[in-house]
């Protein structure tokens, strides 16, 4: 079983993490509200879809930006499950659900900062969507992770019996 590494090395796994919980940061500002984006997107879902109604833009708009929730959140889910691993291989129950005990307590902090910010709301809501996002995604690492053979085989269709062995005791 391989050790935590300390200091900067164990800066380095969690610097993603610190990036990705800024620019979530960035992105609960009052530049990014609903009603700023709708100026930018709106003209281009228009131009995109000219028959649709208005309503209909308004829905895709609001199907972009939750989407960006699940998307934002993804990624932080990822960043601090490696902060967390710190190098170590394979994956661990306790490392995932700590991982989403921090995403979970960092979408309800970023909801209650966007209640102090004007044109922002903080909805219980949108903390449920961040959460999807966070549980997603260690859907997705614990995927990758505990798979018993490379992606790449399954394109071809089998892998090298050296190569399964290898990927088994990793």
């Amino acid at each position: 079983m391989s050790e935590q590494p300390h200091g900067t090395a164990q800066l380095s796994y969690w610097f993603p993490a610190i990036l990705a919980a800024l620019l979530i940061s960035v992105l609960s500002t009052q530049s990014f509200a609903a009603e700023r984006t709708v100026s930018v997107i709106l003209p281009v879902l228009r131009w995109l879809f000219p028959r649709a109604t208005r309503g209909m833009l308004r829905l895709i708009h609001f199907g972009i930006r939750k989407t960006a929730h699940v998307t934002e959140f993804g990624i932080f889910s990822i960043t601090v499950f490696r902060g967390i691993r710190a190098g170590r291989s394979g994956w661990k129950f306790n490392w995932a659900f700590t991982t989403l005990v921090i995403a979970v307590l960092y979408a309800a902090l970023d909801e209650w900062h966007q209640s102090f910010v004007p044109l922002r709301e903080a909805t219980p809501r949108d903390a449920a969507i961040d959460a999807f996002g966070a549980v997603l995604a260690q859907c997705f690492v614990w995927g990758y992770a505990t798979r018993r053979r490379p992606f790449s085989a399954f394109f071809r269709g089998k892998a090298d019996p050296a190569e399964k062995q290898e990927e088994i005791t990793r």
